[in-house]
């Protein structure tokens, strides 16, 4: 009944609930602010303030002052109250009203609140432990004695009696809590490396992160660039579009003027004509001889000047009413020069800028006078032993490349195996390491029995799909750090893209295998040799 007034002296008039930031009138009662206040606004009008408990009458508003000892006790009691809604364990002695308990006895089984833990047994027998709904767990099954002990070699919490007498005796046991402290180590050291693979894990997302960053905004500036460059395009046919219609206008206007003023003239010598006819038929049909005779005599038909003009004519007629096919043509070759400019606008730099340095071929490589083919042969080359020159049957370009776009093309067919790719000038130049693709320095894409592999610091990835062209292009972006591979067949086929950080510069590198048919397209012809080589 007691805790029952307590609680009842705790609420509010007003809301009838637990007081929220108490304040008290001069009269000294006690309400919620936001309570007193809306019954004092309802009062404002009348001017009449009053106490909405004791209804004393104040001649002006009445100051609110806060009640920091009420405060404070509804503080202490909504915490005591989120403990008990928290533990949910009660007191098994205060039978007359729930109390939170502090501890739980083992031993007896029971929870005590502050009150009876201070009259409760000191007996190490009663072992004392946070409040707790279930004692059984904490009592061994076989024997109803505490646990005290930790059986190792059956890891199983055990009671003194199974240590001296049961299925675990002669077993090797710990204490509780210092197989307690042991486990915990193992699990410190267990979540010290969670820790360390969740940072791993963490960092290698923000990686991810910053790559899908990088691609979204790469992928966004290669839409502008590629929008751009169709725009241009389209501009640039378009007003191709118009000055060769422009060209074919003008053409057939001056053609149709020419030809207006011929079809007058001849015209005119038509009915000229006409009428001699007439005036030649009209004699002919006279009956009087002596009138056909004085008639003046008519002559030719044509008189020499009237013959100049026929072959000025004819001249005219032959020069004119055909288009100046050639002049539209030339206006059309500009196509050419816009293809130019497109490929210029997808890669600065295209193949004609990858040359063959015979001074890093190796001597069963020979190499052709245009520095473009690389062919293996049986005979030895006899070349000079240098540091700068392979072992093994490659060879690489004689530039470099730091900066840009670049791109260069192989064609092959009926080959044994090579390889295409490209590497630093720092590149091993023996062993087997030198082989571009099978160290930290080159990149390669492989053939060999008809199966195609990507290689990087000799690790292997191969293609999945066949590669039915024998046209493979190499495409670098050395700021982006990527060096792609493609297939040229109808539509062009990636086939693989190696990210790096480029350090050095790229050279373009091939290594060739047996005896190798590739082909090379120059303006729409073709040569066959026994060869590796870079399409111009």
């Amino acid at each position: 009944m007691a805790s029952a007034d307590l609680k009842d002296e705790l609420l509010c008039s007003i809301c009838l609930c637990i007081f929220k930031d108490p304040v008290m009138l001069r009269c000294g009662h006690n309400f919620c602010r936001v309570c007193i206040d809306r019954a004092l606004d309802t009062q404002d009008e009348s001017r009449v303030y009053t106490c909405p408990e004791c209804r004393e009458e104040f001649q002006e508003r009445p100051a609110l002052m806060r009640n920091l000892a009420l405060r404070n006790i509804m503080e202490n009691l909504l915490f005591t109250q989120h403990k008990e809604t928290e533990t949910g364990i009660c007191c098994t002695y205060c039978v007359d009203s729930p109390v939170p308990a502090v501890k739980s006895c083992l031993m007896c089984e029971a929870s005590l609140c502050e009150k009876h833990l201070r009259v409760h047994s000191k007996s190490s027998e009663h072992v004392l432990s946070d409040p707790r709904t279930s004692l059984e767990n904490r009592k061994c099954s076989v024997h109803k004695k505490i646990l005290e002990y930790y059986c190792t070699e059956d890891s199983a919490c055990i009671c003194v009696s199974c240590s001296l007498v049961g299925e675990h005796q002669g077993h090797r046991v710990e204490m509780l809590d210092e197989a307690s402290e042991k486990k915990k180590g193992k699990l410190r050291n267990k979540f010290q490396k969670l820790t360390t693979k969740r940072e791993e894990t963490e960092e290698r997302v923000q990686n991810l992160e910053e790559r899908w960053r990088k691609v979204q905004g790469k992928a966004s500036g290669e839409a502008e660039r590629v929008t751009a460059l169709f725009t241009d395009i389209r501009r640039q046919m378009d007003d191709l579009e118009k000055r060769v219609l422009s060209e074919i206008s003008r053409q057939e206007k001056e053609e149709s003027i020419l030809l207006s003023a011929l079809m007058k003239k001849l015209k005119i010598k038509k009915d000229e004509l006409s009428r001699r006819m007439r005036h030649i038929e009209e004699l002919c049909n006279m009956t009087d001889p002596l009138t056909v005779l004085q008639e003046p005599d008519t002559g030719d038909l044509c008189d020499p000047e009237e013959e100049g003009g026929e072959e000025d004519i004819n001249r005219c007629l032959h020069d004119v009413g055909y288009l100046d096919v050639a002049v539209i043509s030339d206006k059309l070759h500009t196509l050419c020069d816009i293809i130019t400019d497109i490929r210029r606008g997808i890669y600065m730099e295209g193949p004609g800028d990858i040359l063959l340095d015979v001074n890093t071929a190796g001597n069963n490589v020979l190499i052709s006078d245009d520095l473009k083919t690389a062919i293996w042969t049986q005979n030895y080359q006899n070349r000079p032993e240098t540091a700068e020159r392979f072992q093994n049957n490659q060879v690489m370009s004689s530039r470099g490349f730091t900066s840009g776009r670049h791109y260069w093309d192989v064609e092959g067919s009926g080959s044994v195996g090579w390889r295409v790719g490209m590497c630093y000038p720092s590149i091993d130049r023996r062993g087997r390491q030198s082989y571009i693709g099978y160290n930290n320095k080159s990149w390669s894409l492989m053939r060999y029995d008809n199966q195609y592999l990507v290689i990087h610091d000799g690790k292997e990835i191969q293609l999945p799909d066949e590669i039915s062209s024998d046209r493979v292009r190499i495409c670098l972006d050395y700021e982006a750090g990527q060096l792609s591979f493609y297939e040229l067949c109808d539509p062009i086929r990636h086939l693989h893209t190696f990210t790096a950080a480029f350090t050095e510069p790229l050279h373009a590198a091939l290594c060739v295998f047996g005896r190798i048919i590739f082909k090379s397209y120059v303006h729409g012809f073709s040569y066959e040799h026994s060869l590796l080589n870079i399409i111009s």
